[in-house]
């Protein structure tokens, strides 16, 4: 792994950065609605929502305010995982790819990306709903800080947040 190559490989997936080659699959994951169901929006409703998207995406990443990669499994974009805002880790999977592991390996993947670029925490805001993201996540070893009430609106529904953090030890 080199600055000119951020990618990662895993035993099973290549994390790398986002193209807009990548649209068609992101966008079937971003307009699944038992995939989005916790994210912070709707599905989207068009592959323009996705573009755009992706674009804020891949420019945060250029500016050096993200470190966000489409996590790819036997050739196909399955899909992404990263640090956003300094020490906050995302992702979100196809819901066919579900019961594999593959989440829990891409987002250790990059958790040890990001202790290795020595961030000294990371800290990820959950959907309390949202049961099998916050069981991959203490299963890294992240631990919960807190809760918080009405913490995002999503359509017309407001959701609550559970936030974690995962402390570098090394």
């Amino acid at each position: 792994m080199n600055s000119s190559d951020p990618s990662i490989r895993t035993e099973r997936l290549l994390l790398r950065r986002m193209t807009p080659d990548d649209a068609e699959a992101l966008h079937a994951i971003f307009r699944d609605p038992e995939t989005m169901l916790y994210w912070s929006t709707l599905p989207h409703s068009s592959l323009a929502q996705t573009l755009e998207f992706m674009t804020r995406t891949i420019n945060a990443c250029d500016s050096g305010e993200a470190d966000d990669f489409a996590v790819v499994f036997e050739g196909r974009v399955i899909g992404k995982a990263g640090v956003w805002q300094g020490d906050e880790i995302g992702y979100i999977i196809a819901r066919s790819a579900w019961g594999k592991g593959l989440a829990t390996e891409a987002v250790n993947a990059v958790i040890a990306r990001a202790f290795t670029q020595g961030r000294a925490r990371l800290h990820a805001d959950v959907d309390p709903r949202n049961a099998r993201s916050i069981k991959l996540l203490k299963k890294l070893g992240f631990r919960e800080t807190g809760t918080a009430k009405r913490t995002y609106q999503i359509g017309d529904v407001w959701t609550d947040s559970v936030y974690l953090e995962l402390l570098n030890s090394g």
